[in-house]
């Protein structure tokens, strides 16, 4: 058998643990995702119309954006154990920074002459936010979601490392095995999961953006 042929024998015959490992990426991912976004969008708003605070802020979370994602899996196992918890946790944390960066600078990217005339015509702060500046800030917003969701969803495979489970453990087993087609079978759905994801926001901003440019 050539190689794929062999990947997808692998795959009819292991179908149940492959379609277990598959939910468990995805729910390992997408909840890492949803945390991200409900702590980092509210907190890269309010430090955007905080300049000090912002600065330390950003600069922290800036550098810790240089730490690996694998060394961010093993600094949370003494503290948290193996499994889905650590795992969510590191991931949690890497979706973080690039969803609260974009937030902080797509609001802070508005132009202040919008906002100086949404002012003079009477606007609250309230409304200048939810009608002004987080419609205008969104390409920055979605970008920096994009950003994390795939990188959320190419990491999760590590999460095998520490037994959180998904499509990682076929990675891991065909490296143990020094077998190919074991480590395409995780590898494969894996990259087509991220290029979904990626392709799903694009669209969403080009659709978002389509009126603007009409």
């Amino acid at each position: 058998m050539n190689l794929l042929e062999e990947v997808i024998h692998y795959y009819q015959t292991n179908q149940a643990g492959f379609w277990q490992a598959t939910q468990q990426h995805l729910v390992l991912s997408s909840a890492a995702m949803l945390i991200s976004l409900v702590v980092g969008l509210p907190i890269g708003i309010w430090i955007a119309h905080r300049t000090r605070i912002a600065q330390v802020t950003i600069n922290i979370f800036n550098s810790l954006r240089v730490i690996p994602s694998l060394a961010i899996l093993f600094l949370v196992l003494p503290y948290l154990g193996l499994g889905f918890t650590p795992s969510l946790v590191a991931l949690t944390f890497l979706a973080f920074t690039p969803v609260l960066i974009n937030t902080y600078t797509g609001l802070r990217g508005v132009d202040r002459s919008v906002i100086e005339s949404a002012t003079g015509m009477g606007m609250s702060k309230k409304q200048i936010l939810f009608q002004i500046e987080i419609p205008l800030a969104i390409p920055a917003i979605v970008t920096g979601i994009r950003i994390a969701s795939v990188e959320v969803i190419s990491s999760a495979t590590l999460a095998s490392f520490i037994g959180g489970g998904g499509l990682g453990d076929f990675i891991t087993r065909g490296f143990a095995l020094f077998d190919v087609p074991i480590m395409l079978v995780g590898a494969i759905p894996v990259a087509l999961l991220a290029l979904a994801s990626e392709s799903v926001w694009s669209i969403f901003l080009f659709l978002y953006q389509k009126p603007y440019a009409a």
